[in-house]
């Protein structure tokens, strides 16, 4: 891991000079909870301006980056930093959480994140989400193994959702998935067993022992369900 972003903070100096306003480690890996088979290295790049002339250069250094397996970095400008936070509070409040700079200044020291609109986008998410999953679930009813799948496929976006739902509601707020489920089950007063079937379908690839796939939705859209209502209860 370090090699890899030591290789790309050189390709981005090397390619943009005095324009390379920061270079900024986030997610997991920032978070200490990074796997190399599993996690991806996240990184926002942070530059004075991003035109075409910006993109034309980052184009070979992305694609070598995703060759590494991991996605291309995040390209902003400083002022697309600043001025971006009330679309985005969710992420940059991420961001904030857990990062490492890899070059430059830390663009993300002092950045305001309005609780309105932070609440708002996550429970935005979370209801986008939970009609997505129920669109797609209801075609896989009868199919065993591509609910679970889809289960599996949906249950780490509706883990970070839980995150923060944490924050807002000013609880821990853990990385790992099922130290999150852990604390959600505990604000929320229920085991959540259907999202710990789901992580551990997850874990082993099958299902949990004496269930099915529709009884492991039924009570993991029940769960989704819950944690709707309870951001939809925080203050606004």
């Amino acid at each position: 891991m370090e090699k890899k972003l030591k290789d790309l903070v050189d390709r981005l100096n090397a390619a943009f000079g005095s324009r390379l306003v920061s270079a900024i480690l986030y997610g997991s890996a920032a978070a200490g909870d990074w796997h190399e088979t599993s996690s991806d290295l996240n990184v926002l790049c942070v530059l004075t301006r991003v035109t075409p002339l910006e993109l034309g250069e980052s184009e070979p250094i992305f694609r070598w980056w995703r060759e590494q397996g991991s996605p291309p970095p995040l390209l902003m400008s400083a002022e697309e930093v600043r001025s971006s936070t009330d679309c985005f509070p969710m992420e940059f409040a991420d961001m904030q959480a857990h990062r490492r700079v890899l070059a430059g200044v830390d663009v993300l020291e002092g950045l305001e994140i309005d609780r309105s609109y932070y609440r708002a986008q996550v429970e935005h998410e979370l209801r986008a989400k939970q009609l997505r999953l129920r669109q797609k679930a209801a075609e896989q009813l009868s199919k065993p193994e591509p609910l679970l799948k889809l289960l599996i496929d949906s249950v780490s976006t509706f883990c970070v959702l839980g995150r923060h739902a944490l924050i807002l509601g000013g609880h821990a707020a853990h990385w790992k998935k099922r130290d999150i489920v852990q604390e959600l089950g505990r604000v929320l007063r229920a085991p959540l067993a259907g999202f710990t079937g789901v992580l551990d379908a997850r874990a082993s690839g099958k299902l949990p022992a004496q269930t099915t796939a529709v009884l492991l939705f039924e009570k993991y859209l029940g769960e989704i369900d819950a944690l709707v209502n309870y951001v939809d209860g925080l203050d606004k």
